[in-house]
């Protein structure tokens, strides 16, 4: 198929600027794959879908605030700093974007913080915005760490116009988040509360825990027409062997797998066997779903409302069908639900 292909105006209205004031009374639409049938609901009516033994995979990334403002020596020019991976924990060595990328060279040095509390040094380019820095710390990882979060903000994405505020520390986040690496939340998670996931358990839904640490090659412009052209980022992903044993043992009684999310459904179609059962991996995947595509794990998904021509969009049209998810996507902005990171949930179920 070709990227012309999943192009749509979107309002901007409708990108959503604040999450709901609570978690579960997001709208969700339900659509159905088989018979093309569209509900309107609400996030908390998800118990009305799955049932005793039914498995939610998710994914447990924590998403730690990768946004810092510093200033270049000598000329104090404001720079933003937006930190994507480390490379060496005894080094301090990171991968960072930097804006504007123009006025950075190797061999500068950036200070962070009103007292200059923290010092980086630009040692190598990467990309055209790309660079790669080592801050100069001498203390242990534990107060490099605090220091980051001190000096750090939450990495909102730039649709969001707004500076980020005390609860975005906690609704960027979902409740069950663990394993520190990602720089952008597995958003159809942040749906779910804590009260919903008790009532999700009392029902005899059981979940299932992966990790896939979101980078911002997720949301990187594909540039190619052809999508068989398109390159993915590369992203660490983890399936421990607890999750295999609850998602398999499911498999094998056909109960129903819902991935929470495309993060989880990226780890979940990178990790099988040939009898189409999850098996236990760790490493780096760059794997890009597009129609046509057979799934191997989950047959229902939860998922946001994503901007046009976005690998998000792309894979959600492989798993419900282009046509069926191009209607739905018509109705959503009819109906004025709230797209991106803090909008509204879909079932593709």
């Amino acid at each position: 198929m070709k990227l012309s292909q999943f192009r749509f105006d979107l309002p901007l209205n409708l990108i959503a600027q604040h999450p709901t004031k609570r978690r579960e009374d997001s709208r969700m639409m339900v659509v159905h794959r088989h018979t093309g049938q569209i509900e309107n609901k609400h996030f908390k009516d998800i118990l009305e879908y799955f049932g005793d033994k039914d498995v939610f995979v998710v994914n447990n990334t924590k998403v730690f605030p990768a946004r810092m403002y510093g200033r270049k020596e000598k000329t104090g020019a404001k720079i933003e700093v937006f930190l994507l991976r480390e490379l060496n924990k005894t080094n301090r060595l990171w991968d960072v974007i930097v804006d504007p990328a123009r006025k950075i060279r190797v061999g500068n040095k950036l200070y962070f913080g009103e007292n200059d509390e923290l010092v980086a040094e630009v040692i190598d380019n990467t990309t055209s915005r790309g660079r790669t820095i080592r801050f100069l710390w001498d203390e242990d990882e534990e107060s490099f760490k605090k220091m980051l979060d001190f000096l750090g903000e939450t990495p909102l994405p730039k649709y969001i116009k707004r500076k980020p505020d005390e609860e975005d520390k906690e609704r960027f986040q979902t409740v069950y988040a663990k394993h520190e690496g990602a720089v952008a939340a597995p958003t159809a998670g942040l749906h779910f509360s804590k009260e919903l996931i008790k009532r999700c358990e009392i029902q005899g839904i059981r979940f299932a825990e992966v990790t896939l640490h979101t980078g911002l090659g997720t949301f990187r412009p594909i540039e190619v027409e052809d999508l068989s052209k398109h390159k993915m980022d590369a992203e660490y992903y983890e399936i421990t062997d607890g999750a295999c044993k609850i998602v398999n043992k499911a498999k094998e009684s056909s109960q129903r797998i819902c991935s929470i999310g495309t993060t989880t459904m990226r780890a979940l179609e990178s990790s099988f066997t040939a009898q189409k059962l999850l098996k236990p991996s760790e490493g780096w995947t760059n794997h890009f779903i597009h129609p046509p595509y057979q799934f191997n794990i989950a047959d229902s998904l939860v998922t946001n409302f994503h901007l046009p021509k976005t690998s998000l969009l792309i894979m959600v049209c492989a798993f419900a069908g282009y046509d069926l998810a191009v209607e739905a996507y018509k109705r959503a902005i009819k109906d004025k639900y709230r797209f991106f990171t803090y909008g509204d949930a879909m079932l593709v179920i």
